[in-house]
């Protein structure tokens, strides 16, 4: 019986040496060497803070900035509890939801651009289309105290186009928009 227990345990102890040592290991350097920045989570650093990541949306709502895409995720762009809202369209609940975000534009939901209102699949989408951009465009120039050209000018420099010019659609990054607007700062008086 030893003769048969044996290659069996030697096999079990080399993979979960190669399975669960070796080859993480290995991915996890060429990850690092290979895409830096993208295997720690895209960060975007400021005056050297990281203030987010490219890949997570945050929460705006004063209104000198862009603001994203409602989040299904915990509190709010929680990563731990990323995942859709999975309510479809006869559902009472994101009928409800959609109202709540309609009353913060302002004006009816059939006119304000669909990314506005809804969730993304995982709740923590940082993009918005250049349409949601364009929407809330007069109400963020005029927090701000700028020409509705200059901040137009701004969204149409941070439209990212489609991965490998067929996956996706053109979006804007929220937080970088913002960013953005703050190093513009505000127009004289």
């Amino acid at each position: 019986m030893l003769k048969h227990v044996r290659p069996a345990l030697v096999l079990l102890a080399l993979f979960t040496l190669l399975t669960g040592l070796v080859y993480p290991l290995a991915m996890t350097g060429i990850g690092q060497a290979a895409f830096s920045n993208r295997a720690n989570g895209s960060p975007i650093v400021r005056d050297g803070v990281v203030v987010g990541s490219s890949l997570i949306g945050q929460q705006f709502t004063r209104p000198e900035y862009f603001w994203g895409r409602p989040s299904s995720a915990g509190q709010g762009y929680d990563a731990r509890s990323s995942s859709g809202s999975n309510l479809g369209p006869s559902s009472q609940a994101l009928a409800d939801r959609i109202k709540v975000e309609a009353e913060r534009y302002g004006v009816p939901a059939s006119d304000i651009p669909p990314d506005l209102l809804t969730a993304s699949g995982s709740g923590l989408d940082p993009h918005i289309s250049p349409a949601a951009a364009q929407f809330q465009l007069a109400r963020v120039a005029n927090a701000r105290g700028l020409q509705e050209d200059v901040v137009s000018s701004l969204i149409d420099a941070h439209v990212e186009t489609p991965s490998l010019g067929i996956l996706g659609e053109d979006r804007v990054n929220v937080l970088e928009l913002n960013l953005a607007l703050d190093e513009l700062g505000r127009a004289p008086a």
